[in-house]
């Protein structure tokens, strides 16, 4: 790959559904750069829990920037342009990457980035719409998510992650699947943890959506719900909605146990949870949880941990708001929630 810088700065939006492994397709490319290539990450993360990011900024990225608590495809957009600007003019990266929330759909954004475009006389410039399908889980989930489709529709490259979790027959139906929602985009299997080739992904110039957003557009982003779980010291106990005094004791900061862990999370059922992530506190070190449809990874925090210094455990639970919406919450989120001793704030 020539290191040499362009004229421009091209963006790489990464798209795809929760927990199709978004974060580790992009650090995948990274050590596959050149040493001097500078790539800064943008990021769109549910919840106020930067578990993602956290991962990133382990990394050899140049810079890590966030946008939390909503998505960037439709509420957060004047942040989205905001943030673009700042890294272009603090950093002058040679690219950057955008990596989009599970739940947003990629047209939206990139018509924002087309604007852009034309604001910036082409000093930013979309590079390429990518894709990442999580092999195992998206024939199941992209029954009962419009944004799955859409994703998988709307895209220059079809990355297949995963793979090695199928056998044959179960990914010819994946790949007939994905040819049916579009049959040109190319579809390129990751290579495990290798991840796959920058030279693949990277100069595309894509031709999507650069006519202006169309009248009566229609964008479905709305499908998730996001609820936080907490176990540790709450000082502010009024900012929340506690149902009774006693959810506001501390508990005492110890370890958590990891075979507790393990089944609470075997406990989850994947039609109403989607993705777990955030910090839990185990064998005296907090660790970064990384669970979606019934897989978990735990990675070691090298980061700042002071925001864990009064909690062992800090989670965002995503899943389907029709079930997550419901009150009570679901029985296997309720004893989830109960085995691991958290709260919902």
């Amino acid at each position: 790959m020539n290191s040499r810088q362009p004229p421009y700065i091209p963006i790489t939006v990464f798209t795809g559904f929760l927990g199709a492994g978004k974060t580790s397709v992009i650090l995948s490319l990274l050590p596959l750069l050149p040493k001097d290539y500078k790539v800064v990450l943008l990021k769109n993360e549910f919840g106020d829990v930067q578990v993602d990011s956290q991962l990133a900024k382990q990394s050899s990225l140049t810079a890590v920037s966030e946008i939390l608590n909503g998505c960037m495809c439709c509420v957060l957009v004047g942040q989205m342009e905001t943030a673009l600007r700042e890294i272009r003019d603090r950093y002058r990266p040679d690219r950057i990457i955008i990596e989009c929330s599970g739940s947003a759909f990629p047209a939206t954004l990139a018509f924002q980035i087309r604007e852009l475009e034309r604001q910036t006389n082409n000093n930013l410039r979309l590079d390429a719409i990518v894709t990442v399908i999580d092999a195992e889980n998206f024939t199941g989930y992209e029954d009962t998510s419009p944004t799955a489709k859409m994703q998988a529709s709307y895209s220059d490259i079809i990355l297949i992650n995963k793979h090695e979790h199928v056998d044959e027959h179960a990914l010819d139906i994946l790949i007939d699947n994905l040819n049916t929602l579009n049959l040109d985009t190319p579809k390129i299997k990751c290579n495990g943890r290798n991840g796959v080739d920058p030279n693949v992904l990277f100069g595309i110039d894509s031709k999507l959506f650069r006519d202006p957003i169309p009248q009566g557009f229609e964008d479905y982003h709305d499908e998730v719900k996001t609820l936080t779980a907490y176990r540790g010291f709450l000082p502010k106990c009024h900012d929340h909605e506690h149902h009774d005094r006693e959810s506001c004791t501390s508990h005492t900061e110890v370890d958590v146990d990891k075979g507790v862990l393990e089944s609470a999370l075997a406990s989850l059922s994947k039609e109403s949870v989607w993705r777990v992530k955030g910090f839990i506190r185990l064998d005296s070190a907090i660790w970064i949880l990384n669970w979606a449809f019934g897989r978990y990874d735990l990675t070691l925090s090298k980061g700042d941990e002071s925001f864990m210094q009064d909690a062992s455990i800090r989670l965002t639970i995503m899943g389907d708001k029709y079930e997550l919406n419901r009150k009570p919450i679901p029985v296997a989120v309720k004893k989830f929630c109960a085995d691991l001793q958290v709260q919902v704030i």
